[in-house]
């Protein structure tokens, strides 16, 4: 019998298109393999919250294969290292994978690629992630976009990506299997306390959960996204992000899936909402191009004048703001709603992160620490870009003098208070004048909804032009200290 070839799945958890398994099913016997990787060097070891997806998706992985007759082998410890291993005992001819971009995967892959040819063993890497490749989107001069109206522009004319590729109709299988841990030996759930339950009740991790909520999108959705979408208390967004990042969808399947309804669906009002949608994935790939070409934006200032900027330090705040617990509804609801179902609405992130960053002047870094840890679609590249612009130290950046108002995002996205009465609901009674600024009630009205300012639901942590004020001249000293 043929030598086995190992299919390496990474952040492509999925079988439709799938370059790296059509390959090596076209090759020979698959053995099918994922490994956690939580040692190596350069790594962000996964969040609960994402590893609590993960555990759910490599089950409904192994069953996909299942299915086709394979099954999916699990090792843990370094990449490389059990790769290299695993190549030893099976007597594998070649390794296919597809390609992330992160920095240390990069130089990984690579770094493994030449140890397998070195060793007679082929190795073949192809792109499942993105629509396009970031060396491929670069400007005139061959350096990489650091605005993103540029670089959405440069890919739209690039072209379509390629058609989306399906499913192998079989998955040839090796005469023998290698040892494999059990999806529990992971220790992926969590267990005392299980926090998990909102998570449950809201996802359903899997290639299959992806097509069923992209299905739903486009048929349901997309035709008022444009104009819902920046409404947290509507369910106006289509909520992939979390199968994108852990690849049971790729966006070439979710492009041409939306180019195709705007093909045959011809409105107005859906061709706006499509192609707004499909800018969306630009970003997600303007976030990637920016991790690929800066290894540090994780952890360091694209501006590096930020790096002198006066961050304040308070666990206090910073455990207000974890808990919902700021006295703002809007960020509270947010932050609740992060907690319990590990996402939160786009807009809400905008103005909980603006309120971390210039109302309580803490570090950027701690609120991408905590959306790291909590969020389903904790994605390295979108993560640290988005924590980066909010704070004014990425490329492409709101300016840091640009400070949202959590009562007027409140009232303007959430005007009669329903995503408030949703995750705060010790003030689900107020009048919707009341509902985003509790603190103007008067005691007979705050009587009526049950509501005891600082016993029930805390008085703001700071007030709001205080807040500003304090931030403008943060940012007034950084530019005098960059003079």
């Amino acid at each position: 019998m043929a030598p086995p070839n190992l299919l390496w799945f990474r952040q492509d958890l999925r079988l439709t298109d799938n370059p790296a398994l059509r390959a090596a099913a076209a090759a020979g016997p698959v053995i099918p393999v994922y490994i956690l990787d939580d040692v190596s060097p350069g790594s962000w070891t996964m969040g609960g919250a994402s590893r609590w997806w993960l555990h759910h998706s490599l089950a409904a992985l192994d069953k996909a294969l299942r299915e086709k007759g394979s099954r999916l082998v699990l090792r843990r410890g370094n990449a490389a290292d059990e790769i290299e291993k695993l190549v030893r005992e099976t007597g594998a001819a070649s390794v296919f994978w597809n390609r992330c971009y992160e920095p240390y995967a990069v130089k990984r892959d690579r770094d493994l690629k030449a140890s397998l040819k070195a060793q007679g063993v082929a190795a073949a890497s192809f792109n499942a992630a993105l629509l396009f490749e970031p060396h491929e989107i670069v400007n005139r001069s061959g350096d990489p976009f650091k605005v993103f109206s540029s670089f959405w522009r440069a890919c739209r004319a690039h072209g379509d990506p390629p058609a989306p590729i399906a499913a192998p109709m079989t998955i040839p299988v090796p005469a023998d299997w290698p040892h494999s841990n059990a999806l529990p030996d992971l220790q992926l759930l969590p267990t005392r306390p299980d926090w998990a339950g909102g998570l449950r009740k809201n996802w359903t991790p899997g290639e299959s959960g992806a097509l069923t909520r992209l299905r739903d999108f486009v048929h349901e959705t997309i035709e008022d996204y444009a104009g819902a979408r920046d409404v947290p208390g509507l369910q106006a967004t289509s909520r992939l992000s979390p199968h994108l990042h852990f690849g049971e969808i790729g966006p070439r399947q979710i492009f041409h899936a939306v180019r195709f309804a705007l093909q045959e669906m011809r409105s107005a009002a859906l061709a706006k909402s499509g192609e707004k949608f499909l800018a969306e994935l630009g970003w997600r790939e303007f976030c990637h191009s920016l991790l690929f070409h800066n290894a540090m934006l994780p952890d360091g200032n694209l501006r590096p004048e930020f790096d002198r900027f006066p961050w304040q330090k308070s666990g206090a705040n910073l455990r207000a703001w974890q808990r919902g617990l700021t006295g703002y509804p809007i960020v509270d609801a947010g932050m609740r709603q992060l907690w319990q179902t590990g996402w939160m609405h786009n807009r809400v992130r905008m103005v909980t992160a603006s309120f971390l960053v210039k109302h309580l002047l803490l570090d950027w870094r701690q609120g991408e620490e905590w959306f790291w840890d909590t969020l389903v679609d904790a994605d390295l590249a979108n993560n640290a870009a988005g924590w980066q612009w909010v704070a004014g130290s990425g490329a492409d950046a709101s300016p840091f003098f640009r400070i949202f108002n959590p009562v007027l995002q409140g009232e303007k996205f959430d005007s009669s208070g329903v995503y408030v009465r949703i995750w705060v609901p010790e003030l689900a009674r107020l009048p919707d004048r009341l509902v985003h600024r509790p603190w103007e009630a008067s005691p007979a009205a705050l009587a009526d909804a049950g509501v005891v300012l600082g016993t029930n639901y805390p008085y703001p942590v700071i007030e709001h032009d205080h807040a500003r004020q304090r931030a403008l001249r943060a940012f007034q000293s950084l530019k005098e200290k960059s003079a």
